[in-house]
């Protein structure tokens, strides 16, 4: 008992030895009203805030601030803590519009973005531009929040609403925690993923909700140990893996994790998409289980085709090796008659991909709910609506 209370006296003591500072922006010449660009009185917060060998509290009160394209960088001597209280508004002006990012996080350790507040990207205001529906070789617009090179930290309690194109990019993290955030765009906004996971490692995303015109979850090449639980995802593509084989050849996606979710009128629910013809590439170690469906269209969906374009070789056979699948308590109603839809590559077959208790009906005229195979090798077993193909 007494090495117990010793112990709670020298966490007690750390705590209190740890130095807390704010800096606050508008002591560094911010101006609330959503007219002036506040990106160097932010910068100059942040090398203040970054600089500090203690645990910094980067403060953005109540108002609506503008804020142009900025990029926070470290490393720091300390811990940096972001808040944000209040809106922050992105431009809308053209120069701007060019940049691929609104707001940046490079290089930085122990770092947490919270507050409440919102990132309104404004995103009405460029949609109009974006022609990647039609152009493969599009310019992409500004992603709201881009973490670069981030490692050991957290997004939480925050909101995004009308991003240009991504919400939040993740690209080379590692332990990063994103909880209690809400991520919201118009069905119709083109790109507007809500998270974006590419080359990181032991991402665990909960307990948040997320409505866009893309992918409200997408993981790409080189996601590996990614946790997602407790989402609520609609109106927008699903959560996916992929789309894989474009590109990024030796970067695999391995250890997905999808458990307890619910889509909501998305146009699909769990999804792997890979591009046919494709780089060689691997998905493999993947879960999705405890899933509710609300009218989804695709609920279950391997897809070894994907071309969003339609410009693509329909004779080619996608590269990309998808093994060890499990979807395992799947429920709910799908706007599609074939509500489970594996469509696997005739070059590289889906390996062990197993169905278990799924209980998926059919909303709509033409007859009960199907199931359609091809090029899987796999098992069900449980409950099966629709009847298995494998």
């Amino acid at each position: 008992m007494k090495t117990f209370f010793l112990l709670l006296l020298l966490h007690i003591a750390a705590a209190a030895a740890v130095h807390v500072k704010f800096f606050n922006v508008v002591h560094y010449g911010a101006i609330s009203g959503g007219k002036s660009d506040n990106v160097k009185a932010f910068l100059r917060a942040w090398k203040e805030a970054c600089e500090f060998s203690g645990e910094s509290r980067f403060w953005v009160p109540k108002g609506t601030f503008l804020l142009g394209p900025v990029s926070f960088n470290g490393p720091c001597n300390g811990t940096a803590i972001f808040v944000v209280k209040g809106v922050l508004n992105a431009p809308t002006d053209k120069r701007s519009r060019l940049k691929d990012t609104w707001i940046g996080f490079r290089y930085v350790d122990y770092l947490t973005v919270k507050g409440g507040g919102l990132f309104d990207g404004q995103g009405d205001s460029a949609w109009r531009h974006n022609d990647c529906h039609r152009n493969s070789h599009c310019r992409a617009l500004p992603t709201t929040l881009r973490l670069d090179f981030v490692r050991n930290s957290s997004l939480e309690n925050i909101r995004s609403f009308n991003s240009k194109s991504s919400h939040i990019n993740l690209f080379a993290c590692e332990h990063i925690t994103i909880s209690r955030i809400h991520l919201q765009a118009p069905e119709t906004s083109p790109n507007t993923d809500g998270i974006r996971i590419g080359t990181s490692n032991n991402i665990r995303i909960s307990d948040s909700k997320i409505g866009t015109g893309d992918d409200c979850i997408s993981m790409v090449s080189g996601a590996r140990r990614v946790s997602i639980r407790n989402v609520v995802c609609g109106p927008g593509h699903g959560i996916s893996v992929g789309s894989l084989g474009r590109s990024h050849e030796h970067e695999y996606v391995q250890g997905i994790h999808v458990n307890n979710c619910t889509f909501v009128g998305t146009d699909n629910g769990v999804r792997i998409k890979t591009w046919a013809p494709s780089l060689y590439s691997v998905a493999s170690n993947m879960k999705f289980e405890n899933i509710v469906v609300k009218n989804a269209r695709n609920p279950i969906f391997i897809d070894q085709n994907y071309c969003p374009h339609s410009r693509c070789d329909g004779q080619s056979s996608s590269a990309v090796q998808i093994r060890d699948v499990m979807f395992r308590n799947i429920r709910g109603v799908s706007r599609s008659e074939i509500a489970v839809k594996l469509q696997c590559s005739e070059a590289l077959p889906c390996k062990n991909v197993r169905l278990m208790n799924i209980d998926l009906a059919y909303d709509g005229p033409g007859g009960n709910s199907r199931s359609e195979c091809l090029n899987v090798i796999g098992s069900s077993a449980g409950k099966m609506l629709p009847p298995p193909c494998l």
